[in-house]
């Protein structure tokens, strides 16, 4: 009850700068049925829109809105979709019209399951010169400007992440400032499944999730589904799947492109976690996750491994590892440690600086021509791990020139998401306050409860922030000998 007085409060105080209206209450009771006070006002077409297009764009009140809109193929990225979304994107960014900009993907199954590399592929067998007015390195050129120009705008930018999202629909909606998962949601980095690295800035957000579980997602491919998205900090906020619509309406009629009038619109429409759920990648697994893929080798995080306790994860880990090409998983793996050090432009070129090393000699090609065109095991070339050395990986694919530079379409950058207050604390965020290295969170020998408290309130009393700073607490502190405080442990055993 407490926290319906308070959502209350808030959206009455919100709707006040925005639109006079009644709050909305989310609880056991509320069904569509009862929720007249939401408008169900049909999407406007804009003029010039074809009817079948890739990418259709719609505008409704103060919002503007794209849907992918390739159902039968997953909903899966091509150069004709970045095209279509590129300059609409630069446009409504610049309109005082716009005050929010949505992305979301009709079908059932997938938000966008990926790049359609089968084309890249099918371009760079041919001829490296241009065909058909496409050349294969093109896409990924302005695949990049577009998932750039998602993480640099000015407005407001929702990906609803409602289904399949892999790859290339990565791309689309991590960089944005609000992304919404849903039960429906799979999450995944699978490009080293197919010979390929993790790129659409894989390089930027993979190494600054918490401790090693970007390192442990790209290496593996490991898939994360509905709320564990949310709860590792990929999406901002979990949403029932049947509960966009109204959300969707909600933001349209909001007259402000204020992020934190946005936020506290989201919020409105979130589902409490589970009280029996149990986070996938938390507890004795994200321990076991920290310790073994913090080396700089991957022979060292096989080495790992093989010592871990849990001979059930650690070994069907070790078989998942050795099914991949050893040169992606020694580029994903130095990828991951330089893209901890770099500003996001930084690793968008070193990522496209890849890409080229990528078409001209690795594994790519025979990933997507086995497992997607012939249906067959890829033969990796080399085959070990120990046919390749970490000195040549370096010098190949990192030190040497490239023939082409990625020129983005702006020149905005940053070291850290400047909206990751939007999304739950990050291990880091929860370290610095145990260890007293925030000025305004108090003493440095807080109490759990108290550092709960202090973090509900820094997020506006965020559903899932309770949840996600006790999973850190319990596994990463110990009480304080003689006290009631914690104190952090720095190295867990």
């Amino acid at each position: 009850m407490q926290r319906l007085a308070y959502r209350s409060q808030r959206t009455f105080l919100i709707s006040s700068k925005t639109l006079i209206r009644k709050p909305i209450l989310w609880n056991s009771r509320f069904s569509a049925q009862n929720s007249k006070h939401i408008s169900s006002v049909n999407l406007q077409t804009v003029p010039g829109d074809p009817p079948q297009a890739d990418v259709l764009h719609k505008r409704k009140f103060g919002s503007r809105v794209f849907i992918l809109n390739r159902p039968n193929v997953l909903n899966a990225l091509d150069l004709s979709m970045v095209r279509n979304m590129t300059p609409q994107l630069q446009a409504w960014n610049e309109s005082d019209l716009c005050k929010v900009i949505i992305l979301k993907a009709n079908g059932k199954k997938a938000f966008c399951a990926g790049g359609d590399v089968k084309r890249v592929v099918e371009l760079a067998k041919r001829e490296k010169s241009v065909v058909g007015g496409i050349r294969p390195l093109q896409f990924f050129e302005e695949e990049f400007q577009l998932n750039h120009l998602i993480a640099t705008l000015d407005k407001p930018f929702v990906a609803f992440m409602d289904g399949i999202t892999m790859g290339g629909g990565v791309g689309l909606s991590v960089h944005a400032p609000f992304r919404v998962a849903t039960e429906k949601t799979a999450f995944a980095m699978p490009e080293i499944n197919i010979g390929y690295f993790p790129d659409v800035g894989g390089s930027f957000f993979l190494s600054r999730m918490d401790g090693e579980v970007g390192t442990y997602l790209a290496m593996t491919g490991a898939r994360l589904f509905g709320i564990d998205v949310f709860l590792s900090g990929i999406a901002t906020h979990y949403v029932p799947s049947q509960r966009l619509p109204y959300l969707e309406d909600r933001l349209s009629e909001l007259e402000s492109d204020d992020h934190e009038v946005i936020n506290a619109a989201i919020e409105d429409f979130v589902s409490e976690p589970e009280h029996n759920h149990i986070y996938s990648l938390g507890g004795v697994i994200r321990e076991a996750i920290d310790r073994c893929f913090k080396g700089n080798t991957v022979e060292g995080i096989i080495d790992a491994l093989n010592k871990e306790e849990n001979k059930t994860w650690s070994k069907e880990t070790i078989n998942t590892l050795l099914k991949m090409s050893p040169t992606s998983l020694k580029v994903t793996l130095r990828e991951l440690r330089k893209g901890k050090h770099m500003v996001i432009t930084d690793c968008f070129k070193m990522e496209y600086k890849l890409v080229q090393r990528f078409l001209e000699k690795s594994d790519f090609i025979e990933g997507v021509t086995a497992l997607l065109v012939d249906k067959r095991e890829p033969q990796w070339n080399p085959s070990k791990l120990g046919d390749i050395s970490d000195n040549e990986i370096e010098k190949f694919y990192f030190e040497s020139s490239e023939k082409h530079h990625l020129n983005l379409l702006n020149k905005r950058s940053f070291e850290n998401y400047p909206y990751s207050r939007f999304a739950l604390p990050t291990e880091e965020e929860i370290r610095r306050v145990v260890t007293g290295e925030t000025p305004d969170a108090g003493s440095v020998s807080m109490t759990q409860q108290e550092i709960v408290d202090y973090f509900l309130k820094d997020r506006k009393g965020k559903i899932g922030v309770r949840e996600k700073v006790l999973e850190v607490l319990n596994r990463k502190t110990a009480q304080i000998d003689g006290q009631e405080g914690l104190k952090w442990l720095m190295n867990i055993k």
